[in-house]
C-alpha cells in the first residue's frame, strides 16, 4: 500500500476546497482495499472511501485515512437476444459508463446521462433523473462488509432502495461497494414522459426516439442547468426534494397556491426544493465567494472559497430560510464531512 501524508484534497472533490487529509491512498483491487482498511484499523485511524468526489463537501481537516476507490472494469456476464447483464467496477466514471452503454444501444440508463460521480455511488444514493431510478436496473451489488470483514453480494431486494436512499446510505459505515451488476435491454422501453425530454425531441424533429437521442436530450437539458465542475466548483443539486404529508401540503396550498409539488401516493407529496429556495429569494445570491447558480437555484457553486465551511454556512442559511417560511426541512443531497 502506497501511503501519503498531509494531502490537500482540492484535486479530489468537485467543490475544490483546500482541506487536508492526514493519510491518503488509492486502491485498484479488492485486496488493496482490504489492506487499506486493515491498516486503518490496526493504527486506530478512521477511514473514508472517496469516489470521484462529486457528491461530497469536506468542511474540515480529515484526521484519518482517505481511501480513493479506483476499482474499474466493465464485464459482460450474460447476454441473450433481448438483454444483457454487466458487472461494473465501483471506480468507473458513471457518465462514461452510461455513454458506453448508449453507444451500443443498450437501453435503461440513458435518462441518467451526465450525472457526475462514480458507479459505486449510484446504488448508495439510488440516483434518479427524468423519471428513472438506477435501482430499476440493478440486479445486485458487490461489497465488503466491514462488520463481518467479508465480501458479500446483496441482491436488489436486500438493498432496500428508496427515493435517493438505500441500505448503503442507512448503514454508511458498514458496506463498501466495489462493483454493481446491471441488467440492460436490447429492446428498451424508452422513457420520454418526464421533464422536458419530449419537448427537446420535438424541437429537434425526432419522431422515433432512440436510446442515443434520449441520452442527447438529457445531456442537453442537464448542461443548461448544471455548470461544469471543472470550471466552477459544485456538486450538482445540493438539496433533495422534501417529502411532506398530504395534510401539510393542503395547509401550504392555502398560503402558497403556486407551490410546486407532486403526489407520490395517497399520503405523501414531494415538493420541488428549487421552488422553495427561489421563493425565499436565493436566486443568483452570492456571499463570501459562494452562491446559487444563475440557471438553477438548487446548485450551490464555489466562486473561490477555499474552506468548505464557507459553503456549508451558505447552505445552512438556505435551509433555515426555507424552514422559517414554509416549515419544511431541506435535506442535503450530498455527503458533508
Amino acid at each position: 500500500m502506497k501511503l501519503q501524508q498531509n494531502i490537500i484534497l482540492k484535486p479530489y472533490h468537485s467543490f475544490a476546497c483546500e482541506e487536508i487529509t492526514r493519510f491518503f491512498t488509492t486502491v485498484s483491487t479488492k485486496e488493496a482495499l482490504v489492506e487499506a482498511i486493515d491498516w486503518a484499523n490496526e493504527n486506530n485511524q478512521p477511514y473514508f472511501i472517496l469516489g470521484s468526489g462529486t457528491n461530497i463537501l469536506f468542511t474540515q481537516q480529515f484526521n484519518g485515512l482517505v481511501i480513493k476507490m479506483e476499482i474499474t472494469g466493465i464485464q459482460k456476464l450474460q447476454e441473450t437476444s433481448s438483454e444483457l447483464l454487466l458487472e461494473v467496477g465501483a471506480g468507473e466514471n458513471w457518465s462514461h459508463f452510461v455513454s458506453y452503454c448508449v453507444q451500443k444501444s443498450w437501453g435503461g440508463l440513458e435518462n441518467l446521462s451526465l450525472i457526475p460521480g462514480s458507479v459505486g455511488v449510484a446504488p448508495i444514493q439510488n440516483i434518479s433523473a427524468y423519471g428513472v431510478e438506477v435501482s430499476e436496473h440493478i440486479i445486485c451489488v458487490e461489497a465488503f462488509d466491514t462488520i463481518k470483514h467479508a465480501w458479500v453480494s446483496l441482491p436488489k431486494q436486500d438493498c432496500t432502495f428508496g427515493y435517493r436512499t438505500s441500505v448503503f446510505k442507512k448503514e454508511p459505515n458498514r458496506y463498501i461497494v466495489t462493483a454493481v451488476q446491471f441488467k440492460l435491454s436490447k429492446q428498451p422501453f424508452l422513457r420520454t414522459d418526464y421533464g422536458a425530454i419530449k419537448a427537446v425531441l420535438h424541437e429537434k424533429g425526432i419522431r422515433n426516439p432512440s436510446v442515443e437521442s434520449i441520452a442527447n436530450a438529457v445531456i442537453y437539458l442537464r448542461s443548461k442547468q448544471l455548470p461544469d465542475p471543472k470550471k466552477l466548483g459544485n456538486a450538482g443539486h445540493f438539496f433533495n426534494n422534501p417529502m411532506i404529508t398530504t395534510t401539510q401540503y393542503d395547509q401550504l396550498m392555502v398560503q402558497f397556491p403556486s407551490i410546486m409539488a407532486y403526489p407520490i401516493d395517497d399520503h405523501t407529496y414531494k415538493i420541488a426544493a428549487g421552488w422553495l429556495i427561489e421563493a425565499c429569494g436565493w436566486k443568483s445570491v452570492t456571499k463570501d465567494q459562494v452562491g446559487c447558480y444563475k440557471d438553477q437555484v438548487l446548485v450551490i457553486v464555489n466562486y473561490g472559497a477555499t474552506k468548505g465551511k464557507t459553503i456549508l454556512d451558505f447552505s445552512d442559511a438556505i435551509t433555515q430560510s426555507v424552514q422559517d417560511k414554509f416549515g419544511v426541512l431541506l435535506e442535503s443531497a450530498i455527503h458533508i464531512l
